[in-house]
């Protein structure tokens, strides 16, 4: 009969502690149920890094692309400037002929002042082609400038950019430890982080 009694009391026992294990347990549980939102903002927080690398991505292309258009048309307008001195100096050439022909007397003044017209033909038109050709070289650098001014916004945009990739991959680091430690201070910063740099990300696009 006491051996009946003993096992009854150990059986009472050992359910107790079951129960008393299990409102530890649930109660482990409710103070860490914010954990759960911790991993779903961890995830939260991963998507955003991911759209900000890929935004970063394209501004260092832009940059890339601008620079190419910027080198191109310095090359071309480079060229044009070329063209436009070999104009200056076939025109100077007419000139100076011109001046001879004015000062030399042996000849007829028929064939003096023909040879004046098709000079001053020839120096008219080397100064309107000298003229269009000096419009398109500005226009070429114009757009060279352009292009320059396109590759400093973007890589002004891609620094912003890259910089909010760095601020997420913090918050992620600081989420991550804060499941391995429970600390809950650490998921605040991580939240923090991770809004400033959602706030820079929305700094670069609208700026």
């Amino acid at each position: 009969m006491d051996t009946l009694q003993t096992e009854l009391n150990e059986l009472k026992q050992f359910i107790a502690d079951l129960k008393a294990d299990r409102a530890a347990q649930k109660e482990k549980e409710k103070r860490e149920a914010w954990t759960k939102y911790t991993s779903l903002s961890i995830v939260f927080i991963a998507v955003l890094a991911a759209v900000a690398t890929q935004w970063s991505g394209k501004y260092s292309s832009r940059v890339l692309v601008s620079l190419n258009d910027a080198t191109f048309n310095q090359a071309k307008a480079s060229d044009l400037w070329g063209y436009y001195q070999a104009k200056s100096i076939k025109q100077n050439l007419y000139e100076v002929a011109r001046e001879q022909v004015s000062k030399t007397g042996d000849a007829p003044d028929s064939a003096a002042g023909k040879q004046a017209d098709s000079f001053n033909a020839k120096i008219t038109k080397y100064e309107q082609e000298k003229n269009q050709v000096q419009a398109d070289a500005k226009k070429l650098e114009a757009q060279r400038d352009g292009a320059r001014q396109a590759a400093v916004i973007a890589s002004q945009h891609g620094s912003g950019m890259g910089l909010a990739v760095s601020i997420f991959q913090i918050s992620i680091a600081m989420g991550s430890i804060c499941l391995v430690i429970k600390k809950k201070p650490l998921w605040y910063l991580s939240v923090l982080l991770a809004l400033i740099a959602a706030a820079e990300m929305v700094r670069v696009w609208t700026g």
